[in-house]
């Protein structure tokens, strides 16, 4: 039996399962490490840790408390929550509970937040904060299902406390004690009688368009998961590995189940801004994230370089080059011929290069980092091609809510930057004769929650998931995603072109950019939406005579700016289709956000969104043009 069949057919029932294993095997392991902020609010965080023994006492706990609470098999239980250490604890006291979790981002809207609960008829609300409390607090009579609301931060107000309706997260565990005191074996118990088809967790995609959908992924769709990361290598026992990614979005997920199955460290901190400062100090050897993160990394060392001076900017502009040759020759050389080489004359500018440049950017990686992933969207391949060059690998890696995050990966001794890598053991792939990529297996959902004509569309009968992803398949196993299905814009001429690859190619242009929106659906040309990077801009307008000292609304609205912001536009039409050029474009007045509904909590473009925002924008630029 070949070891993927063996992974199919062995694989254990649950996380919760594979939970159980962990703690048995290394309970004096160093489990999770979290920051705690210094008493009197100055000075650097400190970080502790947890064995998995004691992280198991926790878990069992709360396990048990959601009992107490009259919880049973698979009934959800919302958890509200920035990422932080607790909210894995109680993901794993949900899930050894026998319960399902419904996760809720900590930034969705009150009415969003209320209808997820709602439609997912969960029983019970770990919420972080009073703030989170407080959206489900005048909806109770919308909420007949919502028994308890868990607070895991501050003090539960009177007035929710009074009838038992909220408590706090140390009383629940308190709670939890005391029912194993009486059922000692209860938690163990219910987790070993989970069956792998139960529900496990209930994500609402958070979607570019319409209402969310909650997507049921069983409790085996983990623990396949899990068991495929292993064996791909892709992270040992011995790695450090940094999360900061949202734990309510389905990537930040699938690394919990990884990192129980392969037992390494795992230091947990969900604050943004955080973590250029974490980073030293934890040192990781691995860190997965969204390109947005790379691309504030690489204009931030940009930037720095600019404002050393024009000498300082022009070595960094001849080692982003020097990284991004080398390491397209040393990938085109490992494909020709199986060896990963480059000509001497090369090796040795990239050694020089190395020392004046790339050797501090793993400094400001923490000095260890191994490699990164990157998913969610697609990474500019002049990204790709920098981070490699200068030490810092970052793979892309392709999945979707519906096939619990991971079905391809780059891999770190064959990765090829503007793919995706290959399919993680186990997933089958088939691209359908339109270009659109499906994918089956044991990590694919049971379907959308409530949903079933919604399910017919995306779900055949013999498992084939369609994934709305376009994509081609190379003969050795890479896939390259070329746009999503809905996303193709067919101009008024009648040509297609793919948004995502033409605002890719200006991301890597541009270091300034932040968001770019193309638009030219039944329009006789393109058009762009350029929100810009505040902090990179205002370092730039910190060296023009005109700008410095000036606000960021009087920078950004500027003729400066906007000549900046051409050259670059310019630069990209250069090496596009004359149909796909830009011929014109606006600078935003403000950066796109989560807070205006533009962007998804993982930071994808809303694209419908941002067209109603800015319509009057879009339609300036197309006055007096002739539509068909």
């Amino acid at each position: 039996m070949s070891d993927t069949q063996s992974l199919i057919e062995n694989r254990p029932p649950s996380v919760a399962t594979l939970f159980l294993e962990r703690v048995e095997a290394t309970p004096d392991a160093e489990s999770f490490r979290y920051p705690v902020p210094p008493a009197s609010g100055e000075g650097p965080d400190e970080w502790r840790s947890y064995s998995w023994s004691q992280a198991a006492e926790r878990v069992f706990a709360i396990a048990a408390g959601l009992m107490d609470l009259g919880v049973r098999p698979e009934e959800r239980v919302g958890i509200a929550c920035a990422t932080r250490v607790e909210w894995i604890l109680c993901d794993l006291g949900i899930l050894c509970a026998g319960a399902a979790t419904t996760t809720v981002y900590p930034s969705t809207n009150e009415e969003e937040t209320v209808y997820i609960l709602s439609d997912s008829e969960s029983r019970v609300l770990l919420a972080e904060n009073v703030a989170q409390l407080a959206k489900v607090r005048a909806h109770r009579a919308d909420l007949p299902d919502l028994a308890h609301v868990v607070l895991i931060e501050g003090e539960v107000p009177e007035e929710d406390a009074r009838d038992g309706w909220a408590l706090s997260l140390a009383e629940l565990e308190r709670r939890g004690a005391a029912y194993l005191e009486k059922s000692p074996d209860a938690v163990r118990d219910t987790c070993r009688a989970l069956r792998a088809d139960q529900l496990a967790t209930l994500i609402y995609t958070s979607g570019t368009t319409g209402k969310p959908k909650g997507v049921r992924l069983p409790h085996d769709a983990w623990s396949f998961m899990a068991k495929s990361i292993r064996q791909t290598e892709l992270i040992g026992p011995e790695d450090v590995q940094y999360l900061w990614l949202p734990l309510a979005h389905v990537f930040g997920k699938v690394l919990i189940s990884a990192h129980i199955e392969v037992g390494h460290v795992m230091a947990v901190d969900g604050r943004i801004d955080k973590i250029i400062e974490n980073l030293p100090v934890v040192q990781p050897t691995k860190m997965c994230g969204v390109p947005r993160i790379f691309e504030k990394v690489y204009n931030g060392v940009a930037q720095k370089a600019r404002a050393g001076g024009n000498a300082k900017y022009k070595i960094f502009q001849w080692a982003a080059e020097v990284a991004r040759e080398y390491a397209k020759t040393v990938q085109d050389n490992q494909r020709r011929t199986g060896e990963p080489v480059a000509p001497t004359g090369l090796k040795m500018k990239h050694a020089i290069a190395d020392r004046l440049v790339y050797s501090k950017l793993r400094e400001a990686f923490g000095g260890r980092m191994v490699g990164c992933i990157s998913g969610s969207a697609a990474l500019a391949p002049d990204l790709g091609y920098f981070f490699a060059g200068a030490g810092v690998p970052v793979l892309e890696a392709y999945g979707l809510t519906e096939s619990s995050a991971a079905s391809f990966a780059n891999r770190h001794d064959t990765y090829r930057t503007g793919t995706v890598g290959k399919p993680f053991p186990g997933v089958e792939v088939r691209i359908a004769d339109d270009g659109e990529i499906l994918l089956r297996g044991a990590s694919i959902m049971q379907g959308y929650h409530g949903l079933p004509e919604k399910t017919a569309e995306v779900l055949e009968e013999d498992g084939w998931f369609h994934t709305g992803d376009i994509g081609e398949l190379s003969d050795d196993g890479y896939l390259k995603i070329t746009d999503r299905k809905k996303d193709l814009i067919k101009t008024s001429g009648g040509k297609y072109i793919a948004p995502t690859e033409v605002e890719g190619q200006f991301k890597a242009i541009c270091p300034y950019v932040s968001n770019i929106l193309v638009h030219g659906a039944d329009r006789n040309y393109c058009t762009a939406l350029i929100a810009l990077d505040e902090p990179s801009l205002m370092s730039w307008a910190e060296q023009q005579e005109a700008l410095k000292g000036k606000p960021y609304a009087e920078v950004v609205a500027s003729e400066e700016v906007r000549s900046l912001i051409d050259g670059y536009v310019e630069e990209l039409n250069a090496g596009l289709q004359r149909w796909q050029t830009i011929k014109k474009f606006r600078v935003l007045p403000r950066d796109l956000d989560i807070e205006h509904g533009e962007l998804t909590p993982s930071l994808k473009l809303k694209r419908p969104v941002v067209e109603r925002e800015f319509a009057g924008l879009i339609e300036e630029m197309y006055e007096g043009a002739r539509e068909k």
